[in-house]
C-alpha cells in the first residue's frame, strides 16, 4: 500500500502515545503511516481553569480542522475529550478497547492517605467533577486547580503546598508514570469514556474508515456510547460535574450515572442494569430517571451560577 496514512496528534507525551498505539494497529494491518503534531488551544492556555475556557473540544477543535481542511487523515483523542456532538464531517472510524477508567490521588512524596482523614487537605485538580465528587465525601478540604501535561502536573505535585493531586489512572499508566503511592478513588465515578481511546475521519473517507475497523471493540463503543448519550441529554460539558460508568458483565449492561452540585453538598444518583440486547437508548432513559430523582434541581442550580 503506498498511501501513508497521516495521524493527527497533540504534541503531549500521552497524546503521542495514544497515535503511536494506532500507528502500530495500522502496521499490522500493512498500512504505512507517519504522526503528524498539531497544537491544541488546551495546551497553548495552560492556567486558566479548562471550565472556564468553555472545555468542550478544547483539545480537539484544532485536529477537527486539520482534518476538514485534509491537512491529516485521522485525528486519535481521548475519547472523553471530544464532544458529544461530532463537527459536521467528521465520524468515529474506531474505539480502541478501554483501559482502567478510574482516577487516582497522587499523594505527595511522604504523605499517606486513607479514608478516615480526620485533619483538612488541600488537593489539586482541573476537574470540576473531580471536585464536586472529592468534596461531597471529604467537605473540609480545599481543591485548587492545577493545569499542564501529566508529567508538569506530577512535578506540581512536588513542588506545591498540596497533599496530593487527582489524575485518570489510564493517562499515567499508558506513559509509565503511575506513582508507587498512587491510591486508586474506587468510590469516585469517572467522566463518560474515560480511558477509552478514538480515532476519528472523514466522513466520505470509506478507506479510512476500513483501515480502522480491524482494531474496534464493540463493547467499549457500546458502553462509551451510552455514557456519552447520558452527558448528552443532560445537556453537560466539562463546567457541570456528571459522571457516567457503563460496563458489560455476561449478558448484561450494567449503568451507573450521577451529577452533583459544584460544591458537591447535593448528589443524584442513578442505576440500571439491562440485558446486553436492550440497551438501545439506555443513556438517555439513565438521564431521564436522573433528573426525575432530584438531577434537574441540581441542573437548574448551576446553571444559575453560570
Amino acid at each position: 500500500m503506498d498511501k501513508v496514512i497521516r495521524i493527527g496528534t497533540r504534541e503531549s507525551q500521552l497524546a503521542v502515545w495514544q497515535a503511536n498505539t494506532v500507528k502500530a494497529l495500522l502496521q499490522e494491518q500493512g498500512y504505512k503511516s507517519e504522526l503528524v503534531y498539531i497544537k491544541s488551544e488546551g495546551d497553548v492556555d495552560l492556567h486558566t481553569p479548562l471550565y472556564e475556557i468553555g472545555v468542550q473540544g478544547i483539545f480537539t477543535k484544532m485536529l477537527d480542522i486539520a482534518l476538514l481542511n485534509g491537512t491529516i487523515d485521522i485525528a486519535v483523542h481521548s475519547m472523553k475529550d471530544v464532544p458529544t456532538l461530532m463537527a459536521k464531517g467528521i465520524v468515529q472510524a474506531a474505539v480502541l478497547p478501554r483501559a482502567s477508567y478510574k482516577d487516582l490521588l497522587v499523594p505527595k512524596k511522604n504523605e499517606i492517605f486513607n479514608g478516615d482523614r480526620k485533619l483538612p487537605s488541600v488537593i489539586a485538580t482541573s476537574s470540576i467533577r473531580r471536585k464536586a465528587q472529592w468534596l461531597n465525601r471529604y467537605p473540609n478540604d480545599t481543591l485548587e486547580n492545577l493545569r499542564g501535561n501529566v508529567n508538569t502536573r506530577l512535578r506540581k505535585v512536588e513542588e506545591s503546598n498540596w497533599q496530593g493531586a487527582i489524575f485518570a489512572a489510564a493517562g499515567l499508566e499508558r506513559i509509565g508514570l503511575r506513582p508507587d503511592n498512587a491510591v486508586e478513588l474506587d468510590w469516585m465515578l469517572p467522566a463518560p469514556a474515560q480511558g477509552a481511546i478514538i480515532v476519528v475521519c472523514r466522513k466520505d473517507d470509506s478507506f479510512m474508515l476500513d483501515a480502522c475497523k480491524s482494531f474496534h471493540d464493540n463493547n467499549t463503543a457500546l458502553c462509551t456510547s451510552i455514557e456519552r448519550d447520558f452527558l448528552r441529554a443532560l445537556l453537560g460539558g466539562c463546567s457541570t460535574p456528571i459522571s457516567a460508568l457503563a460496563e458489560v458483565e455476561e449478558d448484561k449492561l450494567l449503568f451507573h450515572g450521577n451529577i452533583l452540585t459544584t460544591d458537591g453538598t447535593d448528589k443524584a444518583e442513578v442505576t440500571m442494569i439491562v440485558p446486553i440486547g436492550d440497551t438501545d437508548n439506555l443513556g438517555r432513559e439513565a438521564a431521564k430517571e436522573l433528573l426525575g430523582n432530584g438531577g434537574q434541581e441540581i441542573l437548574n442550580s448551576i446553571r444559575n451560577e453560570q
